[in-house]
């Protein structure tokens, strides 16, 4: 038996998340910044839903991406070449941040959940 759409849970915020994510890198990342205070703000509407794996997959990949980039940066900046080249790791970072975000997003699309470690 199918649930009634009244029983779904609705994906419309988690869509606006994936996108301001995929807009961060673009945006210095401020996006990214907007886009976790307001997944912490809406995430108890889909708490228990299989929507809630989309916002720790969001919280996830925004937390370990700005984990990354301060070691990184750390590293890097503490040498005189690494000065040079650290534009190869952040350039890295985007596209894993970017890869995790489309994958998420196609899996909300296909209304399967994201997936937990």
């Amino acid at each position: 038996m199918a649930s009634s759409p009244a029983e779904q849970p609705s994906t419309g915020t988690a869509n606006v998340l994936y996108l301001l994510h995929a807009l961060a890198p673009f945006t210095l990342w401020s996006l990214a910044l907007i886009a976790v205070g307001l997944g912490a703000v809406f995430r108890d509407s889909v708490r228990g839903t299989w929507v809630e794996t989309h916002y720790s997959w969001l919280a996830r990949t925004f937390g370990w991406g700005l984990l990354i980039l301060v070691a990184v940066t750390i590293l890097f900046v503490m040498t005189i070449i690494g000065i040079f080249l650290v534009w190869i790791p952040w350039g890295l970072l985007t596209i894993w941040y970017l890869y995790r975000v489309v994958r998420g997003w196609l899996l909300l699309a296909d209304r399967k959940p994201a997936p937990m470690p």
